[in-house]
């Protein structure tokens, strides 16, 4: 997903779920932050190295496919993009280095959703945010993985797009796929920007969706493709109803978070919430546009719900606040409870990998934290 879902749809989410304007903020702001607080950003602000909740280009250029760099890029996508829905799972086929890598698949309503929220539940409001961009991706990333692995997250040739005709029919136009990460992508002609083809298993580029583009996280696109994990059967990605219920479920979340629920439940949805907005809704899925057309809408129905104004995102909005902060003081900035969330979440997803049996992340501890407690 991108920062229309993370940022403006998590705030609306939020309103929605009884958070008062300024709570909705941050919450916002910290589900969005994930996809920009690398170690760049956290060298720059002097913060903890291993709070890095994603990698820029630069770094991953610089990633590399032995044990500890696979470790390394594996315990940040998985954990906070593409959190593993069956830690479990039986593929039926391969051996054991196959079964690490498909039980990483990741996909919406798996037991470390349940983890994630319970752990967010009575912390800070900055855990909350990245609690929900954690949920969010998993319905948007349903059936890739966060560690790199060419059978896993590879496409072949048969990738076709769900497009409406003109009498608003779905009709199936094959994707063609290009490696100009400076062009855009072509909605109206079906022409997407993905990662190269490495034949290398563990290549950094076969991590996550790169090889399917940008099309997983378009929230109007629906598409069949025939990944190998799958014996090449026909997948087929509804990314409109996918996200309608990644909103519908981060309502019911943060209800809980809030206190409005006892208990988090997996496959429940808040659709009483937005009854009277579902069209208005779905509307904004379908529509194809690019990102500023979404954070528009997006923007729009925060303030129509709130009727107060929604800033920016400004990655710089809390620098000052924590640099200036001594060194032994910065408990109780922003940023500082933004850092201590994502090593516990971080810590407590790798646990769970590592306990399962699988290698992938490796250990948790030398950076594991304990989560601060609630603010405002």
């Amino acid at each position: 997903m991108q920062k229309s879902f993370h940022y403006y749809g998590t705030y609306c989410a939020a309103y929605l779920a009884g958070y008062s304007h300024e709570e909705c903020l941050v919450i916002g702001y910290s589900a969005q932050l994930v996809d920009r607080c690398s170690r760049i950003f956290l060298k720059d602000v002097g913060g903890p190295q291993d709070a890095a909740t994603t990698q820029f280009t630069s770094e991953m250029a610089n990633a590399k496919n032995d044990p500890f760099g696979i470790r390394d890029v594996t315990r940040i996508w998985a954990s906070f993009h593409f959190l593993p829905h069956d830690l479990y799972a039986n593929p039926g086929k391969g051996g054991k280095r196959y079964r690490n890598k498909f039980r990483m698949i990741c996909g919406p309503n798996g037991s470390l959703v349940a983890d994630t929220v319970n752990l967010a539940k009575g912390k800070s409001l900055q855990a909350a945010g990245i609690a929900m961009h954690v949920l969010a991706d998993t319905w948007a990333h349903s059936y890739f993985a966060g560690t790199p692995s060419l059978v896993i997250n590879n496409t072949n040739r048969f990738f076709v797009e769900l497009v409406p005709d003109e009498s608003g029919k779905l009709v199936e136009r094959p994707v063609k796929f290009r490696h100009n990460p400076t062009a855009d992508d072509d909605y109206e002609e079906g022409l997407y920007t993905n990662s190269v083809f490495q034949v290398d298993e563990d290549a950094v580029m076969n991590l996550g969706h790169g090889r399917a583009g940008h099309l997983p996280d378009l929230s109007f696109i629906r598409y069949r493709y025939a990944p190998a994990w799958g014996n090449y059967e026909e997948i087929l990605k509804d990314n409109p109803s996918d996200f309608f219920h990644a909103f519908t479920q981060m309502i019911y979340a943060l209800k809980f978070l809030h206190g409005e629920h006892d208990s988090f439940n997996t496959n429940t949805y808040d659709f009483e919430a937005v009854e009277d907005l579902k069209e208005e809704i779905m509307s904004m899925l379908e529509t194809r546009q690019h990102e500023d057309g979404a954070c528009a809408d997006w923007c729009a129905l925060g303030q129509k719900l709130s009727g107060q104004e929604i800033p920016d995102f400004d990655l710089d909005a809390y620098r000052e606040e924590y640099e200036q902060a001594p060194k032994n003081g910065k408990e109780g900035t922003y940023l500082d409870y933004f850092f201590q969330a994502a090593l516990a979440h971080k810590g407590m997803v790798v646990d769970r990998i590592f306990a399962s049996g699988n290698p992938l992340a490796g250990r948790s501890s030398g950076f594991r934290s304990e989560v601060g407690g609630a603010n405002g």
